[in-house]
């Protein structure tokens, strides 16, 4: 039996995370974070001292990544040999690294059946890249979320002052347009969204009025 899936897909900084939460509690269905898997790959590789470009043996890094999922008060926290290593997958440098492992082939298709197991009764929320498109080309509902690369840096600028680190806001939006550009012109699972995806433009959009939007589409599909 097919289980019931929706996709949330969109390059960084668009508010996937947070909608995906946000529906995956008022569900209370599963949820994936495909990207902070990528990440993890990245950061376990530079924990083992291997060279990020070496496909095959970041590949097989991913075959055996020792990682879990945890949501605790709405908040997701990941586990990578049982460290929690939620804060560090979130910087910016491990991002630029994840984007670099996730356009290898190898480990995109070594982690493509793990991602996959997550979909799971009553159903699943999968935030990513290439959700709709290449992992769950089958869901009932895919999501789409965009958002000028502007907004996208501002708010990561944003972010990081809140979080009392210091940001050069132009430093952050030249690595978010490189890393746009690395997604979309990757040969394996570039980021585009699916034929069939409803598109949310979040540039203008409060957390609210993206959860509205996405939520009248879950109605309209599945209650």
């Amino acid at each position: 039996m097919m289980q019931n899936i929706i996709t949330v897909d969109g390059p960084s900084g668009v508010g996937k995370g947070t909608l995906s939460l946000q529906l995956a509690k008022k569900l209370g269905w599963h949820f994936l974070d495909s990207g902070a898997i990528y990440r993890a790959v990245a950061l376990f590789a530079e924990k083992k001292g291997v060279d990020l470009e070496d496909e095959a043996v970041v590949a097989s890094l991913a075959e055996a990544l020792p990682l879990r999922f945890e949501v605790v008060e709405s908040m997701l926290h990941i586990y990578l040999a049982e460290e929690d290593v939620t804060l560090q997958i979130r910087d910016e440098k491990t991002g630029n690294k994840a984007s670099i492992v996730a356009k290898q082939p190898k480990v995109r298709a070594a982690l493509l059946q793990r991602q996959r197991d997550f979909a799971q009764a009553p159903g699943l929320i999968a935030d990513g890249r290439d959700m709709g498109t290449v992992v769950f080309p089958e869901a009932q509902l895919k999501l789409f979320l965009t958002a000028t690369a502007q907004e996208r840096a501002k708010r990561r600028y944003k972010q990081l002052l809140e979080s009392g680190i210091c940001a050069n806001i132009e430093q952050i939006l030249s690595e978010v347009e490189a890393r746009d550009e690395r997604d979309r012109t990757r040969s394996s699972a570039p980021l585009i969204a699916a034929d069939d995806a409803i598109i949310i433009d979040t540039s203008e959009l409060g957390v609210d009025e993206v959860f509205t939007l996405a939520w009248n589409a879950v109605t309209e599909r599945f209650l």
